[in-house]
């Protein structure tokens, strides 16, 4: 996902990149493999997860720090790409948090995101969230596609046309996920950890056992017992990026 994202932006070398929500550093260890930085700064709320991309991320191109994605108090106009991935619809406040990018970024850098198709071809969560829904109708308040509205093209761009990113491009970028078994795909969520799998273990063993055979019930298992699913996510992205038809101070 974060290969095909990067592809697409097209971003010239020795360009000076910021990457707000970097998490465990992974999408920041893509753009120092695959789109020769001169440097990228990693930018996470949790302390945490800025420690840990810290360790595992050794490059000297890289560099993280502890901050807001909608207050990051860094200078203005300071960076080439602004990117961020499978974390906008989990800042309160998106379009704040996308003024606040586009702030950072210079005249015509990139500003970009990619955010998980929770209401559509997110298909191993759609198949979760209709099976409990079809169950509990309460469910339906927990379901990502409805909790995440800009997890669609046309609210995803209008937030970045409402954050002064005039011109804007949407596209779906789809991977195809495979799991060995139904218990490959069903274990993730007897985790605890995120609404689906939270959900899931709030239930009583009754209960999660009949969510559990529904949606084993209307998934596409091959002869072998294999399962395959798409994961699409939708990006955005905004204007040339310096030094496309020339390069911007």
């Amino acid at each position: 996902m974060a290969r095909e994202f990067l592809g697409w932006l097209g971003v010239p070398a020795g360009r000076e990149w910021l990457d707000v929500g970097c998490g465990t550093g992974a999408l920041t260890q893509t753009i120092l493999a695959t789109c020769a930085p001169r440097s990228v700064l990693g930018v996470d709320a949790s302390a945490g997860y800025v420690a840990y991309a810290r360790e595992q991320v050794t490059d000297a191109r890289a560099r993280f720090a502890v901050a807001d994605a909608r207050d990051l108090r860094l200078d203005g106009g300071a960076f080439d790409v602004v990117v961020s991935g499978l974390v906008l619809n989990f800042v309160p406040e998106a379009e704040r948090a996308v003024r606040e990018w586009a702030r950072v970024a210079r005249a015509g850098g990139r500003v970009a995101a990619y955010v998980w198709d929770y209401a559509g071809e997110m298909q191993l969560m759609r198949h979760f969230w209709d099976a409990a829904v079809a169950l509990d109708p309460g469910a339906l308040e927990l379901d990502e596609g409805r909790r995440f509205p800009i997890c669609r093209p046309e609210p995803l761009a209008e937030l970045w046309r409402g954050s002064g990113l005039g011109e804007v491009e949407v596209r779906a970028i789809d991977v195809p996920t495979r799991f060995r078994d139904f218990d490959d795909y069903w274990s993730p969520f007897l985790g605890g950890q995120a609404p689906a799998p939270g959900y899931a273990m709030s239930l009583s063993g009754e209960a999660r056992d009949a969510l559990r055979d529904r949606i084993r019930a209307g998934l596409p298992v091959s002869g072998d017992g294999s399962i395959e699913l798409m994961a699409r996510a939708w990006a955005v992205r905004r204007g040339r990026c310096a030094g496309e038809g020339g390069r911007v101070p």
